[in-house]
């Protein structure tokens, strides 16, 4: 299966069913460091089950960087964030589940190769391959990060729509150049996981899109170190996986102010928080204990969905770059007598900040389908 068929369009129908309670705020301003240089950035993005990479300023040149295994039988199927190893390997972590259900879907680990747009490339050297819980719908992959140590943690969908909460937060131990990786799940119960930010402190983020568990929740370690009951793992789930014993695990980010069902949560500038919800089309800012802060995006307040989506995007994945611009990618929901989903003008884009101040989305590129993750790698300064 191919993701042009599959994922996204049930996500959305999760979120629509949540945001009928959404509130909507004004901007508001809140002082920001002055914004920096973005040379040598790039920012990647899973559409239509390829890779894709931009140049993160004007002219936002564009390269296909993995093809999609439908369009090329060598290829693979790419989605969901994309995470680079903080040790500078140049590793990343995206979701990949090419020929699913056989072999299944999961994470690919792959070895990224230049320097700049339209020169890399990019070669598969693992992969993340769990059990998943018994789903309505199919469970996808989508969040990844990194704990401290080098240990990766994932988050997989579960039921979109509706049904049980059922979306899961795994560990990972390396090493992680085979198909065969270690793992210990710490959460079975999530509503509608998406994506993931790991702290300072390897406190895990996760938002969930909708009740009972909605809102963006927060694991604190410590975390299991082996998928043994040595290692603090000495459970198993229902498919008779390995599974912590116990997580702890607290609501950071409730709904409201626009936010009706998180999806995506990245590290803002001076430790705030940006969470998007994609149906509601807004990203809102949050303070380190979680506090509201101020909304970065929202739609005019004269639009709806509809056959057109928002003219601001309806913001899925997110990313910031280190100069402190913010990345999305607007799925382009639709709301249509086929239904909601994702219509055919998704794009990738970005927020500059000037004074302090979120400036209007810029299109990076445009007409796309089902862009979802975005992953974003700055070259080491020497």
């Amino acid at each position: 299966m191919t993701q042009r068929c599959r994922f996204r369009p049930m996500l959305v129908g999760t979120v629509v069913a949540v945001a009928v309670v959404a509130a909507w705020a004004a901007p508001g301003g809140t002082s920001r460091p002055a914004q920096r240089s973005s040379k040598g950035v790039i920012v990647f993005n899973g559409e239509g089950n390829n890779l894709n990479a931009y140049t993160a300023d004007p002219p936002f040149t564009k390269q296909n960087v993995i093809r999609n295994h439908d369009d090329d039988p060598n290829g693979l199927d790419i989605n969901a964030q994309i995470c680079f190893f903080p040790d500078g390997s140049k590793r990343f972590v995206a979701g990949e589940d090419t020929g699913q259900p056989n072999p299944p879907q999961g994470w690919g680990i792959f070895q990224l190769r230049g320097n700049a747009v339209g020169k890399l490339s990019a070669k598969k050297v693992g992969k993340l391959t769990p059990t998943y819980q018994p789903s309505s719908d199919n469970a996808e992959n989508y969040g990844c990060g990194f704990l401290s140590d080098g240990r990766i943690v994932t988050t997989d969908i579960g039921n979109q729509a509706s049904g049980p909460e059922d979306g899961q937060l795994i560990v990972w131990f390396p090493p992680f150049n085979t198909s065969k990786v270690r793992y210990c799940k710490l959460d079975v119960g999530i509503a509608t996981a998406g994506g993931i930010y790991v702290d300072s402190k390897n406190r895990v983020y996760v938002p969930s899109a909708r009740p009972p568990t909605a809102g963006v929740l927060r694991y604190s370690g410590p975390f299991p170190t082996s998928d043994t009951a040595k290692g603090g793992c000495s459970s198993k789930d229902a498919t008779g996986a390995p599974m912590a014993p116990s997580v702890k695990k607290e609501q950071f980010i409730g709904l409201g102010n626009g936010l009706a069902a998180p999806i995506a949560i990245v590290r803002a500038p001076n430790n705030d928080f940006y969470v998007s919800s994609v149906i509601s089309g807004v990203i809102n800012e949050y303070d380190a204990n979680g506090g509201y802060v101020r909304t970065v995006l929202q739609p005019p307040p004269d639009e709806s969905l509809g056959e057109r989506t928002f003219s601001t995007g309806t913001p899925l994945g997110l990313g910031v770059g280190p100069d402190g611009t913010l990345y999305f990618a607007d799925i382009g929901i639709t709301i249509t007598s086929d239904g909601i989903g994702p219509g055919p003008e998704g794009t990738v884009r970005r927020i500059r900040f000037v004074n302090g101040e979120p400036q209007p989305p810029e299109i990076m590129g445009g007409g796309l389908a089902f862009p979802d993750g975005i992953g974003v790698y700055a070259p080491k300064k020497k």
